[in-house]
Parts: C-alpha cells; sequence; structure tokens
C-alpha cells in the first residue's frame, strides 16, 4: 500500500486498533489487534502508485543496487504523509519521484511488487534542502533502518543564523516537547519531553552588532523534529529565513526583504561510520557523501565574511 493511502486511511478512520481509532504515531504493543477496512478499489489496483505518469526531476548524489542519495530541494515534501494530509498522492514528493526514476530504469515494477516499494529511511522537513536516503530493495531498508537507529551515520547541516554564538563551538543539550505541528525546547526534563543534543560550530561571520549573521556547521548528535530549528531558537540564535522558531518581529521581516522566505538549513553531508554494522551494507563503511556547497545559496551572505 502506498504512504499516501495508508494516511489516508488512518486519518479516515479506516485503520483501528483494538476497535479504537489512533494516530499514526501509536506504538503498538503485544496482543494488539489492527483492522483494516480498505476498499476495493485498492485491490482492484486503484492503490497503486501511477509512476507511469511522473517525470521523475532528481539530483542524485550517490547510488548503488541497494541506496539511492538525493539531494532534495527546498519547498519539496519527501512524502505525502508528511503534508498534513494536505497532499493526495506521493506523485510531487521526493519518494514520488525516486519511484518513478526507478520504474524508467527497470529496477521497481508496481505491478509485480505485492510487498514492497523503494521507501524513504530518513526525512528532512518540506523547506530543508538536502541530503535523503532511500532504500532500493526490503533488505536494504531493514538493514538502513536499524543503522540510522543505532547512530551509525554521522549527519551534518550548514546553516545561518541571526547572531554569533559564544562559544564559538559548543554541544547543546535540552528536552524537545512536542506541541501541536510544532516543538519548544526546555532546559529540563519535563512530562513527554525527549532529551537532545546539538553540536555546532562556527564557520564564517558576516557583519556586525545587531545585524551579524553566522555560518555554522551542525552535527545532529540526536534527530527530533524540528531539532535544529528549535534549538537554535532556544539558545538565542534563530535561523535566517525561519518563519516558526524565531521568525517574527523586525528580522523575520527583513529576512523576507532579503528573500528568504524560509528556513536558511541544508543537510548537506553524510559520513557512514558502520562501527557496530556487520552486514550487507558494510561496503559503505566509512564513506561521506555531500553535496556540491557552492550551489547552497545562503552562503552568498558570507563571501566576504571573516573566516573563522
Amino acid at each position: 500500500m502506498p504512504q499516501s493511502l495508508l494516511y489516508k486511511y488512518i486519518r479516515k478512520k479506516c485503520i483501528k486498533v483494538n476497535g479504537k481509532r489512533e494516530d499514526a504515531s501509536h506504538i503498538l504493543s503485544d496482543g494488539d489487534v489492527i483492522t483494516l477496512y480498505v476498499s476495493d478499489e485498492f485491490f482492484r489496483g486503484g492503490g497503486k502508485l501511477a509512476v507511469t505518469s511522473v517525470e521523475p526531476k532528481l539530483n542524485i548524489v550517490y547510488e548503488d543496487d541497494n541506496i539511492i542519495i538525493c539531494d532534495k530541494p527546498s519547498g519539496v515534501l519527501v512524502h505525502s504523509g508528511d503534508a498534513s494530509g494536505e497532499a493526495s498522492d506521493d506523485k510531487n514528493t521526493l519518494i514520488g519521484h525516486i519511484q518513478a526514476y526507478l520504474y524508467r530504469k527497470g529496477e521497481y515494477d508496481p505491478n509485480l511488487e505485492n510487498t514492497f516499494a523503494p521507501a524513504l529511511c530518513n526525512r528532512i522537513d518540506r523547506n530543508t534542502r538536502g541530503l535523503v536516503i532511500a532504500a532500493k530493495n526490503a533488505s536494504a531498508l531493514r538493514d538502513m533502518n536499524e543503522i540510522i537507529k543505532s547512530r551509525e551515520i554521522d549527519k551534518y547541516y550548514l546553516t545561518a543564523v541571526h547572531g554569533v554564538p559564544e562559544p564559538r563551538e559548543a554541544t547543546l543539550s535540552g528536552w524537545l516537547l512536542r506541541e501541536g505541528g510544532g516543538v519548544r525546547v526546555f532546559d529540563r526534563e519535563i512530562p513527554g519531553s525527549k532529551p537532545i543534543r546539538t553540536k555546532y560550530r562556527t564557520l564564517a561571520v558576516s557583519g556586525g552588532g545587531d545585524t551579524a549573521l553566522a555560518l555554522l556547521e551542525i552535527e545532529l548528535l540526536t534527530g527530533r523534529t524540528h531539532q535544529i530549528r528549535a534549538h537554535m531558537e532556544a539558545a538565542g540564535y534563530p535561523l535566517l529565513g525561519e518563519g516558526r522558531y524565531g521568525g517574527y518581529g523586525d528580522a523575520g521581516k527583513n529576512d523576507r526583504k532579503r528573500g528568504y522566505k524560509s528556513q536558511a538549513l541544508c543537510a548537506y553531508k553524510l559520513t557512514f561510520r558502520l562501527d557496530g554494522y556487520d552486514g550487507a551494507l558494510s561496503y559503505l563503511r566509512g564513506k561521506t557523501v555531500k553535496i556540491d556547497t557552492s550551489t547552497v545559496s545562503f552562503l552568498r551572505e558570507f563571501e566576504a565574511g571573516k573566516k573563522e
């Protein structure tokens, strides 16, 4: 079942746990009974992803027989489930274009696959640019999900923030709580919150005083929803172009006047450590995949800046 249809059925109460409606984030327990009220159209093929109607547009940074890593543009959804129900299918999402690309290569045919479709292993926000990993086969998906869960991949981002952090390099710690469609960061544990750690390093500075900007490399030591955006705002250094976390007042207005309608954030580098992994994807051990940083638009703010 395509992920978009799965989310639709959950929203429409067509998938229940122990006879009750549950959110997609609900964690199943041993003995739970899942009931699916699936329409006849799905079994007649209506639920298949129309890969033949999508003209794939991808920036592929790395590809082998098991995985494909793409540079997702800002503004593109990774899959329709991230649209809070607004997108009805995956045609104009990253995974839709990946599946269409593999269909044209002859590596995927939804009419022949009953149990697997190429799937994403990690996600980034709609308005964040950067590297996203997809698995081409079921075994690669299982292994890559375990690798990510075990934190065997180092993830690095570039971002521009308002102000110059002091110290110039540090690891921030806190507690993140999901609230509505966003999150809040606290300096202590509160009910429902999860620990977060964000490591940053200042690469360059542009301007001074109240208008200073800093270019940071950020390493995610934990991976939570909106972690970088919310954590840097909580530390007093909101992202350039940020609209939700710190993107208010004169700073937010000035960012938009400068052409920044979304956060200046790019997932630009992945390093596969794989220290505790010895499976079929071991050939990736020590490999680093990164995008061409000369194409990261917000770096223009630092072309005449001071290198740190």
